[in-house]
């Protein structure tokens, strides 16, 4: 077992699958190029143990790689359920593909189960998030990602994934604009196709956003 990767789950759950290794020897080469490339020498004392660091740091980073997000949520409980639930204000933190530079914020989860009134454990759906968010990502996949799969895996009437974050590649170089923040949405199911429903759960967003 991924011992990194089994940390995105609970002691309850560590027999879920989990795909490859991270190659450590690797990235810590690549990481004393890159400090040789910007022109840092990388065996001065600051440095010596660096690539080492930013190894381990990404194996942990995007641990989600090596995790079946479905496996999470393989626990289910029928209590025959059909009205929304709602978890709000989800750390995310995530690194954007295109510059590997991390982006953080909240999302917001919202589902009606389905006919078999079937739901699942709470703390499955912030760990649902975590595993997605723990991969270079893009954050309108990410958006979509988690919907998916909610929706395929508790075979749910409506789903809808709402986050915000801020992306430290717009504060930090480029347009440099500090605060800005990038909201996605996705949504499945009754919670797009009927309006009461889905008004239903944009009102109790609003209400926990305020």
């Amino acid at each position: 077992m991924d011992v990194v990767a089994a940390r995105l789950l609970s002691s309850r759950e560590t027999e879920v699958r989990t795909h490859g290794t991270v190659d450590l020897t690797r990235i810590e080469g690549a990481v004393r190029d890159i400090l040789l490339a910007v022109g840092e020498d990388p065996d001065r004392n600051g440095l010596k143990e660096t690539p080492k660091r930013v190894a381990h740091a990404y194996a942990e980073l995007f641990a989600g790689l090596r995790v079946d997000p479905a496996d999470v949520l393989g626990t289910t409980f029928e209590e025959g359920h059909q009205e929304l639930i709602m978890v709000c204000g989800i750390e995310v933190q995530s690194f954007c593909e295109h510059h590997l530079l991390p982006f953080m914020g909240r999302a917001d989860i919202a589902y009606v189960p389905g006919t078999s009134g079937c739901v699942v454990g709470l703390s499955k759906l912030a760990r649902l998030v975590e595993i997605y968010a723990r991969r270079p990502q893009v954050q309108e996949r990410l958006t979509a990602q988690i919907a998916d799969c909610l929706y395929a895996a508790l075979d749910a009437a409506g789903v809808m994934v709402v986050i915000e974050c801020e992306h430290s590649c717009m504060t930090m170089r480029g347009i440099r604009k500090a605060g800005a923040r990038t909201v996605t949405s996705a949504v499945r199911g009754t919670l797009q196709s009927d309006p009461r429903t889905r008004n239903e759960a944009m009102q109790l967003l609003r209400r926990t956003a305020a």
